[in-house]
């Protein structure tokens, strides 16, 4: 009998569900699927600003991004600002 309270049962070194250090199993939901194709080849993840402009509010110089077709800012929308409509030049008679 081994009388070490340090020592450990030959047992508990040896135990079949732990992974082998230094690997860590993944789930296949979680691994890369696209791990073996060379960088030029993977797929390319999208900006959060591909929908948005940057615009400079008329009405009082505030600088935002936006995906508004109007470039006024949400305070100037408030208050009523009207931007001038360009004129036209229409062909009359």
């Amino acid at each position: 009998m081994n009388s070490d309270p340090n020592s450990k049962p030959e047992e508990a070194e040896n135990e079949p569900d732990k992974p082998p250090e230094g690997l860590t199993p993944q789930c296949t939901c979680v691994q890369d699927p696209f791990a073996v194709l060379p960088p030029e080849l993977r797929p390319h993840q999208r900006s959060w600003k591909d929908g948005l402009r940057k615009v400079t509010c008329p009405g009082c110089g505030f600088q935002y991004w936006t995906n508004c077709k109007t470039d006024l800012c949400i305070e100037c929308e408030k208050k009523g600002v009207k931007l001038p409509e360009p004129e036209s030049k229409t062909g009359g008679g």
